[in-house]
This record gives structure tokens, sequence and C-alpha cells, in this order.
């Protein structure tokens, strides 16, 4: 049992130093970005509402959209120690939690949230070596800083390890 826990709430973000795990409950729509460091064994978590804060008004919670989360994610990372040349990546969310009789994409937050994220990633040549999105079911991440493994839990989908 892991003593050194932090809880990533909703629209938030925090970095730790092993030994630890960082969690976030409920995942639904929103995306969970997972950052570790291998070499240092300094992980961040990062549990986003939105996919762009420049089409919103209201974004002064930097941590609640995937362009600044990421952005002052690496910034806590990086001040903390980490080798930012050296992070994997693991995503894990934006699900589509209710059906919706509509093909406006504006509506489908959880892929447009995971695909921000990803795109985002990809630019930053921060490889993501595994991913759990999608689907139609909420979940439950725990980052362990002792391997960067995560654990994903839902409800009536069982957990995993990735």
């Amino acid at each position: 049992m892991t003593k050194n826990v932090i809880i990533v709430g909703m629209a938030d973000l925090n970095v730790m130093r092993n030994p630890g795990m960082l969690t976030t409950l409920g995942l639904g729509s929103c995306v969970g970005l997972n950052l570790y460091d291998p070499s240092t064994k300094i992980c961040g978590m990062a549990h986003i509402m939105l996919p762009d804060s420049k089409t919103i008004k209201n974004n002064s919670n930097r941590a609640k959209f995937v362009d600044t989360a990421t952005m002052d994610l690496l910034a806590r990372m990086k001040a903390a120690g980490a080798n930012l040349r050296g992070l994997k990546a693991k995503v894990a969310g934006g699900a589509q939690m209710f059906a919706l009789n509509t093909a406006n994409e504006s509506m489908k937050i959880g892929q447009r949230n995971s695909d921000a994220l990803l795109k985002l990633l990809k630019s930053l040549n921060i490889p993501v070596i595994a991913k759990d999105v999608g689907l139609n079911y909420g979940r439950t991440i725990e980052l362990y800083t002792e391997d960067g493994r995560l654990v994903i839990k839902t409800i009536g989908h069982g957990t995993k390890t990735i």
C-alpha cells in the first residue's frame, strides 16, 4: 500500500517524486495526462476538462485545458528535476458519457479532449506509450512513481494496468 498519495482534482494537476502515487477520480469526458520520467522517477498528472483555452472566455484556470495544463505540468516537472527529454506519456479518459443524436463534433467533448492531447504530445515529441481513451464509461486512475505504471479502475469494465 502506497503511503504517499496525492489526489488530483478536476481541472487540477500535480507532480510527485518517488515514492508515491498520484490519483484522480471520475474521468468521464475529461482526459488524464500522465507523464513519467524513468530516470528520476518523477511523475506528473493532470485532470483536463476541455481541449483548448483559446476558445473559452473564462480561461483563468489553466489546468482546465489541454494546451495550458500540458505546458504547466511540463514546467512543474522540470522544476522538480525531471528530464523532459526522457518523458513517457500515458493517456486515459475522453469518454462519450451520454448518447448523442447529433453529428455536431463540438458536442463530442471526450473525443476532442483526447484528440487534442494526443496531437499536442506528438508535437512536443513526447511518446505516448499507452492509452485507454474513448468508449462510454468513466475511469479512476492511479499513477505510480516507482515504475510509471497506470492503473485504470472502472465500474463494470474491470481494472487494468497500462
